[in-house]
């Protein structure tokens, strides 16, 4: 056997590797660190398209793509093109009318030319009028046969796609199977309204018309979907002629479906079709600017691509509430776009999936939310994006990934977790992989048995299995991180930078310093607790106050459970404190600042201080007022004072926060 082997076609590479969906969280991490919502990140990387994927279009990709499609599709021609080729047929067959009768002296030539004479200006009624006629030019019968066969042609391809080819050469038996087949769609459509329809009464339809439906539909609900989309444009397309094009264009098709035989029929499809699918636009008109005239049938077909254009369009710029990629429809797509478009919107769907099945997102109440898993790994990034920012030759500030043991051996151990630096207590991690069942038959060697040598078994071991030694370090840290969430840090373009550094401390402690307790604490009007999940989601509060009152209260809390912690607070704010917490628990706003305010702040900082925590305020503004806030706390606690750019407040804080541990 021969065998060859080539590039694949047939859809995505099948042993292409599976996409990493933790470089799809980073890639929304720079948009979520940056001071976005994750739902807006999660659109914005399906717009751009997956990192490191250049052959995979994103929405953004197919958006251009949909609109250059419906551009060239508005450019192709006009709607009129029927119309026009109906009257220059209807000319042609009078003029060579006139051209046997000219020579003919007699008084029922006269008669004819003056019948010819009095033909109405609409080409319908005309038509209708000259359908009794008795021709006496062979030609002009001929071309006036012509004329009706373009429009049968035409009115029926307009309502079936394939009825033009099928009905090419007028055949009697043609048309009568025509006539039968609509008789037989309308019985089908009855017989499911009423509940009656099977798979097998579609089946055996299409084994007797299936070449007359080119599209091949499966069931009776892909059919009706083909149809009503070709109605729904006929009627689109009458809706966007001028008020004497409408008409006479309504004329002619009524009286070629009389004429068919079909007018009854075709008024039942109709009507069976608008009432199951309501939703198409029926009669809203489009504007087709090219030259060149359309046939009828051609018309209907653009003006069908189109409505598909535009619905796609609404699909891919996934700006409504609540949108998701299931609300893309892949026949659209195909038909649109092809089948690579469609193995694209595949891949972007499962990048979707699987940062929800691998516990990245979660959809709650139809919101979209970062999972803790997710939450530390931003956090990680944030942390990495800090130092990387750091000075790479200051000692103990860079990202050290080889640290050693933290402390002294206390002979106790515990499970591992991701950034743990003590070391494995390989004992402990053994006898989990047994007691768990991971002895492994397969890994089992078996010495030769002449040699009398026993065999050694296998343990395998999972991520679960693994301990490592506990240290005592020779001191704990009680860390309050304040951070300013008014308006104004929006304002002043400061809340992304804030939210990054809350993530990467927050990071830092878990990983490095894993005994400290933190506690990262948002103030506005009110001020409250954040938890780690919630910190990649969190927003500013679009309230007025800046209650740095009640966030020290909440902190010294937070002190006073740790009494033997060393207390460290660090205050992230762009503003003097405008608010303070009343005796009934409201909040009392007041701009300027007023003297119960400050005189109430300055009281918890006094308490701070007692309580031998230094307070250093990172100031994210440059305004009179604030510089005399925090000069005065720094003159009563000893803190200090920065004043960093956004874009080097977390390197700063870190920075701070690493250099107070060492201290002590």
């Amino acid at each position: 056997m021969a065998f060859r082997y080539g590039e694949y076609h047939d859809g995505p590479d099948p042993l292409a590797p599976p996409y990493d969906v933790r470089a799809a969280l980073d890639e929304m991490g720079d948009a979520i660190l940056s001071g976005s919502t994750p739902v807006h990140a999660l659109r914005d990387l399906l717009k751009r398209g997956l990192p490191g994927t250049q052959d995979r279009r994103g929405l953004d990709d197919m958006l251009r793509e949909v609109r250059r499609r419906r551009r060239d599709l508005r450019e192709r021609g006009r709607l009129d093109g029927t119309l026009e080729k109906a009257r220059a047929l209807l000319d042609k067959a009078i003029g060579q009318e006139r051209a046997e009768l000219f020579p003919d002296p007699s008084d029922d030539a006269r008669l004819r030319e003056s019948e010819l004479d009095g033909l109405p200006e609409d080409t319908a009624s005309a038509i209708q009028e000259l359908s009794t006629y008795e021709w006496r030019s062979e030609a002009a019968r001929r071309t006036f046969q012509e004329l009706r066969d373009l429009l049968r042609r035409e009115v029926l391809d307009s309502q079936f796609r394939g009825l033009r080819d099928a009905l090419a050469n007028p055949d009697p038996e043609a048309m009568e199977r025509v006539r039968q087949m609509m008789s037989d769609l309308n019985d089908m459509l009855d017989k499911d309204t009423r509940g009656e329809h099977t798979q097998e009464d579609f089946d055996a339809f299409m084994a007797k018309y299936g070449d007359l439906f080119p599209e091949k539909p499966r069931n009776l609900d892909e059919l009706v979907d083909i149809l009503a989309r070709r109605a729904a444009a006929t009627q689109r397309m009458l809706a966007s002629m001028t008020p004497r094009q409408r008409e006479e264009l309504n004329n002619l098709i009524n009286q070629t479906l009389d004429q068919a035989g079909l007018s009854d029929q075709m008024r039942r499809l109709g009507e069976s079709l608008y009432s199951r699918r309501p939703d198409l636009a029926w009669n809203a008109p489009e504007r087709l600017t090219g030259e060149e005239p359309l046939a009828m049938g051609d018309a209907v077909t653009a003006l069908e691509e189109l409505a598909d254009l535009t619905q796609l369009e609404t699909a891919l710029r996934q700006d409504y509430p609540g949108a998701r990629l299931d609300d893309i429809d892949e026949a659209s797509v195909r038909r649109a776009l092809g089948r690579s478009a469609v193995d694209d919107l595949e891949a972007l769907k499962r990048i979707e999936r699987e940062l929800e099945e691998q516990g990245y997102l979660l959809r709650r109440r139809g919101k979209l939310e970062l999972t803790p898993k997710a939450v530390r790994r931003l956090g990680e990034t944030a942390l990495r994006r800090v130092f990387s920012s750091l000075d790479a030759g200051r000692r103990g500030d860079h990202d050290q990934r080889d640290a050693g043991s933290a402390g002294e051996l206390t002979g106790s151990s515990r499970p591992w977790r991701f950034g743990d630096e003590q070391p494995i207590d390989v004992v402990r991690t053994l006898v989990n992989g047994v007691r768990s069942g991971g002895i492994s038959p397969a890994g089992t060697l078996q010495a030769d048995r002449e040699s009398g040598a026993r065999g050694r078994v296998g343990v395998r071991l999972s991520v679960d299995d693994f301990e490592v030694a506990e240290t005592e370090r020779r001191s704990a840290a009680a860390v309050c991180l304040l951070v300013d969430l008014s308006y104004s840090m929006a304002l002043r373009g400061t809340w992304a930078a804030a939210k990054q550094t809350a993530l990467a401390l927050q990071a830092l402690v878990a990983s490095k310093f894993p005994q400290d307790a933190v506690q990262i604490i948002g103030f506005s009007n009110y001020a409250r607790v954040l938890q780690p999940d919630e910190l990649a989601g969190l927003d500013w509060d679009m309230v007025q106050g800046t209650n740095l009152h009640h966030a020290l209260l909440i902190a010294g809390r937070h002190l006073d459970r740790h009494p033997d912690f060393e207390p460290v607070v660090l205050v992230v704010t762009d503003g003097e404190p405008t608010a303070h917490l009343m005796r009934n628990g409201r909040s009392a706003f007041e701009w300027p600042p007023s003297h119960e305010t400050l005189e109430l702040t300055l009281a918890e900082v006094d308490k701070m201080t007692r309580r031998r925590a230094t307070i250093n305020i990172f100031m994210l503004a440059a305004d009179d007022r604030l510089k005399e806030f925090v000069d005065e706390v720094a003159r009563r606690n000893g803190g200090r004072v920065f004043s960093p750019s956004a874009e080097r407040l977390g390197e700063y804080v870190v920075s701070d926060f690493l250099r107070l541990r060492r201290a002590r």
